[in-house]
């Protein structure tokens, strides 16, 4: 998963390369005569990869606003407050890389390049899921292809997952062959190193967090999710991250323009008082491995929409953000895509949804993403276990409920996009939750209106605008 630095310089180069094939088409790219116009499989890996990790971020450097990881310094902020924001560069970026990525599935499809195919159809539903998660229906049958549709059908909102799941189930068949014309390079594998095995590790555990995420249907299917777990990761070095980048992790450049008072990247009181033992009585130790002290010597997170308290001026540092001491958020950390620790937070809940004959199981599983959460944060052994002996933690087997596990979830996938999924699964109902200060909604956001950036382009196939607080698919019985 580590690589060198030089390799950012070759990914660039890449870029420049193999981006915009299948954009040309729905984003009406001029071709480019300096342009090569037939990247090989690798550079499209090298591309896919990097854009993956990327999009991860991009999509949570929003929505962690909304799960209340991260709060405005600015009083009434639109990300904050629940207001209409536009996020075509989002929208865009996840479109540019399913673009490339239809590309890549083509030609590994006309060349037998089935290690390639199964990887690209991943990092496509991966993308798609972004997509799916946040605007809810969007172009996909009727967006690439050789017909040059510029303006194309929406697919629904169920149509899109259970396509994106499809095309997860195609890329485990594909990864688990062995007869491919064309090994991954691991030079351009800028997750996995080129390491089939722990690619088709990776489907799997897509896969079971796809499955958890309709838990609110009558579909839900607990055995599917502990299956695709069982064939997903072992342990914290399966994770699937990302660590090449023209500059540093975009968290760290958050973190370092907040130092240079281009504010951004502060911490939201609700994970504050998450982590500081307001809300539980325990300090979590993680909490001194995700950000930095204030100049008061505590931990003081930011009210969402409230904007900066005061009454000292916000470059005083006496309220809490995303710091360079963070394993998540230093300058060479990885983007993760999915974790070890969040796995075993959803076999914890696909346990207990199993019925009584699961607790034993979902109980092991709640203790060993507790365990896998603190290692991936660095915390010493001796804080990790005197942690998880508090009773407030180590509640025994037939004690366990679903607000543990999600509570101890959302401590392990802070800055992931996937916490405001969970977030609206759990109907928000974390400890001491409070909606915005000055939120335009009564209920907490459930969906992104769609960018202006694609009205503009597409606007006659946009779905009629619906509030807010209206619940995705996926999101309601």
């Amino acid at each position: 998963m580590k690589r060198n630095y030089k390799i950012a310089f070759y990914f660039l180069l890449v870029v420049i390369v193999g981006s915009g094939q299948g954009c040309k088409k729905y984003f009406e790219l001029n071709e480019n005569p300096n342009q090569v116009q037939n990247p090989p499989l690798n550079a499209l890996l090298s591309t896919a990869t990097q854009k993956a990790g990327l999009n991860s971020q991009r999509f949570a450097a929003f929505n962690n606003y909304y799960v209340q990881y991260l709060a405005s310094p600015t009083s009434g902020s639109n990300t904050d407050t629940y207001q209409i924001t536009d996020n075509s560069s989002e929208w865009d970026n996840a479109y540019y890389a399913m673009a490339d990525l239809n590309d890549m599935i083509t030609r590994a499809e006309s060349s037998g390049a089935t290690e390639h195919l199964g990887v690209a159809q991943l990092l496509m539903a991966f993308n798609l899921g972004l997509v799916n998660d946040t605007w809810g229906s969007g172009p996909y049958s009727d967006a690439f292809g050789t017909k040059g549709n510029l303006t194309p059908s929406y697919d629904s909102e169920e149509a899109l997952y259970q396509t994106a799941l499809s095309l997860i189930n195609e890329s485990i068949a594909n990864l688990q062959k062995t007869t491919a014309t064309q090994q991954l390079d691991a030079a351009s594998d800028l997750i996995h190193g080129g390491d089939r095995a722990a690619w088709l590790k990776t489907a799997y555990a897509i896969q079971a967090r796809f499955l958890n995420k309709i838990s609110k249907k009558a579909s839900y299917n607990p055995a599917a999710v502990l299956t695709a777990v069982d064939n997903s990761y072992q342990s914290n070095t399966d994770d699937a991250g990302m660590a090449v980048f023209s500059g540093v992790n975009p968290w760290a450049q958050i973190a370092i323009n907040n130092a240079g008072a281009l504010l951004g990247g502060w911490l939201s009181d609700n994970f504050v008082n998450h982590m500081n033992g307001t809300k539980y009585g325990m300090l979590d130790p993680r909490i001194s491995h995700i950000t930095d002290k204030t100049v008061n010597n505590d931990y003081k997170g930011t009210r969402n929409g409230a904007g900066n308290l005061g009454p000292a001026p916000s470059t005083v540092f006496d309220e809490n953000y995303i710091s360079l001491i963070s394993p998540l958020s230093n300058r060479t950390s990885p983007l993760y895509l999915v974790t070890f620790a969040e796995l075993k937070f959803v076999e914890a809940e696909a346990a207990f949804r199993s019925g009584p004959a699961g607790r034993t199981r979902a109980y092991a599983a709640y203790l060993a993403g507790i365990r896998a959460s603190m290692d991936k944060f660095q915390v010493s052994t001796a804080e990790r276990e005197a942690y998880i002996a508090n009773p407030v933690v180590g509640v025994g087997e037939a004690n366990l409920t679903l607000d543990l596990i999600f509570k101890e979830k959302y401590a392990a996938t802070y800055l992931s996009p996937e916490a405001w999924n969970d977030a609206r699964r759990y109907d928000y109902q974390y400890k001491d939750f409070r909606l915005p200060e000055g939120a335009v909604l009564s209920d907490p956001i459930r969906r992104v209106a769609y960018p202006t950036g694609e009205r503009s382009k597409n606007g006659s196939n946009v779905p009629a605008d619906v509030s807010l607080d209206t619940p995705l698919w996926w999101d309601q019985p």
